[in-house]
């Protein structure tokens, strides 16, 4: 299994291997402003500040750089990121689909809860939706698509006892996504909106039972402490999305153009692949296994039966499918069946 520190030196060297160093010359010396996620999470620290901050310079040759800043430490909350991209207050942008899906519901099709059960078919998915994620940015925030990545599994995470899916019934659970809220209502679960950074004490103080993140994220912020119980159910991805300003896009030389292009065609392949890494070290760590890179944990496995698993493929067509449909409407739930569901087997009814 390759560890963390491997992927992410395999990841140095592929977006080392950028231009020429005399077509790197022969680029104009740019600063650009960036929006990144916060700081603690996986995303950032192992893909999104490396590449801001060392890959790319190194493969312009030092003629572009750029000021990468995360939201916790900007100040800006999730649902404020693409308006002020809109404005130009920053050129390019990083962040969970699912968070700006208030403004429009398609943005998340390709993060359904359940959608997905790996990395694999996840990305499968968002690439058949690339085209409707660019065509809304564009249209709708003045941005243009750069690319795509994953975040870890979204599981569920609970300090009272669970066996199976069924047993989230009455549970009040933690969620941070509409398509979650679906989930979690299907199931019979009480969905609950608690901030990231207040989940440990609502999960000590009995204000939730249970509790959705990424593995590897939980693991990082201490919910190994404070829960027992971990179902490794993928109820989604956190996908993510790397955007930019078209104003600021458009006044770039076609050179510039061409470099970055190929810089996140390269970036999207890593993030994907250290994401995976970054997966399969949690699940050693909050199993108490090795080799482990986080947190060393004890956590109890909530195995996935093949009774659940076909209640949880129940679940996602009858509940988070139809729901997301309802709200997305009819054009784009037609969409949606000739791309993401064509490629899943799957069929969006409005």
């Amino acid at each position: 299994m390759k560890t963390i520190s491997a992927t992410i030196f395999g990841l140095a060297l592929a977006l080392a291997a950028g231009l020429p160093r005399a077509a790197a010359q022969e680029l104009p010396k740019l600063n650009f402003k960036v929006l990144v996620q916060d700081s603690p999470s996986p995303q950032v620290k192992l893909v999104q500040m490396p590449f801001w901050k060392d890959w790319l310079v190194k493969n312009s040759g030092g003629q572009i750089t750029a000021d990468p800043t995360p939201y916790d430490q900007a100040g800006i909350p999730d649902d404020a990121v693409l308006r002020l991209l809109k404005l130009g207050a920053f050129d390019f942008a990083s962040f969970d689909i699912a968070k700006v899906a208030g403004d429009d519901a398609s943005f998340e099709g390709c993060d359904l809860s359940g959608l997905s059960y790996d990395f694999q078919t996840a990305r499968k998915a968002c690439d058949a939706w690339r085209p409707v994620v660019d065509r809304l940015m564009q249209k709708q925030w003045n941005s243009k698509l750069l690319a795509f990545g994953s975040g870890p599994p979204q599981a569920i995470w609970c300090n009272t006892e669970i066996r199976n899916i069924d047993d989230l019934k009455g549970k009040k659970l933690r969620t941070y996504s509409r398509t979650m809220v679906d989930f979690a209502q299907g199931v019979g679960a009480v969905p609950v909106n608690v901030a990231f950074r207040e989940v440990v004490t609502a999960l000590q103080n009995k204000v939730v039972d249970c509790a959705v993140t990424g593995t590897s994220v939980g693991n990082a912020a201490g919910w190994t402490e404070v829960t027992k119980y971990l179902m490794p159910i993928s109820l989604g991805w956190a996908i993510n999305v790397t955007v930019v300003n078209l104003n600021s896009w458009n006044r770039l030389d076609p050179k510039v153009q061409a470099f970055l292009t190929e810089e996140f065609k390269k970036y999207e392949d890593q993030f994907w692949s250290i994401m995976e890494a970054t997966a399969k070290d949690a699940e050693n760590c909050n199993f108490g296994k090795q080799p482990c890179n986080g947190k060393l944990a004890n956590m109890t496995l909530v195995s996935m039966s093949e009774a659940d698993q076909k209640r949880f493929r129940s679940l996602m067509q009858d509940s988070v499918l139809k729901g997301w449909a309802k709200r997305a409407g009819p054009a784009a739930a037609k969409e949606w069946s000739a791309t993401v569901g064509k490629v899943l087997g799957m069929e969006a009814a409005p």
